[in-house]
């Protein structure tokens, strides 16, 4: 090796070990460690959005992910404590039920980052919320509904009648009602987050009652529309490769936007308190209307070209889906 050559060697050298020595370098160079915690199964639909997008930063090389899962209210503080003891720069979940000792975890561990499925607002400097503001691809679906549906009855089953539920089911309603103006609703909350055979029985009632389309807002409700003939609109996401001649299309929630843009603040070092809601939202990829598949013969042209036309005018800030939080009624004898 000539002079030159050695003189160069050393000073790459020399600038690498530099580098490595400058704020925020490490955390460039090393993969971030982040952990979530669910309080159900990662296939329940809503948590296993937020395991695809952190499982596709794995694939990426960009991460370092354990999860827990199915972990009990009472033990979730407990096992977010444990994770910010362990050095993960990131920690992931979802804290409706948790709020006061979620915030009270992150208050103590101020150096770790926090994104946190909540109701509630963010606080500073580290815990930071998001939602699943997919209400634009329910109006859709609920569009889509309200055409398919010969009874003019509807059926609807849902988790537990908090805002991230309230405001999905009312877009959709209010989707039907665009296309069916006469359609009715049967409305029941089964109280669980994760319980198919539950959901089931409340959905073969609303069948039993001549609802002939329903809303499936948890596991259960499309096994039991394919049981009796009928037809179900998926919801965060799209199972019709399971319920091809059932599920007639869905609303998709893509966690990837949000989770990408908390990356990346962490690894720059500019994590802070925000919302980050609005990353569900259509425009940002957030959120999409499935395609109709095994459908898309079935559903009538010109339901389908109102659908598009619908859909164009969302994402061209011409029309707003109205973002309605309160439990929505029945409308349905």
């Amino acid at each position: 090796m000539n002079i030159q050559s050695r003189r160069t060697l050393l000073a790459s050298a020399a600038l690498a070990v530099a580098a490595s020595a400058l704020p925020g370098a490490a955390l460039a160079q090393a993969k971030l460690k982040v952990a979530a915690i669910y309080t159900v199964p990662v296939e329940q639909q809503w948590v296993s959005r937020i395991h695809k997008a952190l499982n596709a930063a794995v694939a990426r090389g960009e991460i370092e992910y354990k999860f827990s899962e199915k972990v009990a209210n009472a033990d979730y503080e407990r096992v977010m404590r444990e994770y910010a003891e362990q050095g993960n720069t990131l920690i992931v979940g979802e804290s409706f039920a948790v709020e006061a000792a979620a915030r009270k975890v992150a208050k103590a561990y101020p150096k770790v980052s926090f994104l946190m499925g909540s109701s509630g607002k963010p606080v500073a400097p580290n815990f930071s919320v998001f939602d699943n503001f997919i209400q634009e691809p329910a109006y859709l679906t609920g569009m889509i509904a309200g055409a398919m549906s010969k009874s003019g009855k509807i059926g609807m089953v849902g988790g537990y009648p908090i805002p991230e539920v309230n405001r999905l089911m009312n877009a959709f309603m209010a989707g039907a009602k665009e296309t069916n103006p006469k359609v009715t609703f049967m409305v029941t909350f089964i109280n669980s987050w994760f319980d198919p055979p539950k959901a089931k029985e409340a959905a073969f009632a609303m069948i039993d009652k001549g609802a002939d389309v329903m809303y499936a807002e948890r596991f259960g409700v499309s096994d039991a529309a394919k049981e009796k003939g009928k037809l179900a609109i998926g919801n965060v996401i799209n199972t019709q490769d399971k319920y091809p001649e059932t599920v007639v299309a869905s609303a998709l929630w893509n966690m990837e936007p949000t989770i990408d843009r908390a990356l990346k603040l962490v690894k720059e070092g500019k994590f802070k308190a925000e919302d980050y809601g609005q990353y569900s939202m259509m425009k940002y990829k957030g959120s999409e209307l499935a395609p109709l598949g095994t459908f898309e013969s079935k559903v009538p042209a010109e339901v389908v070209k109102k659908v598009q036309e619908k859909q164009a005018a969302i994402l061209a800030a011409k029309f707003t889906v109205k973002i309605d939080d309160n439990q929505p009624k029945a409308t349905a004898k």
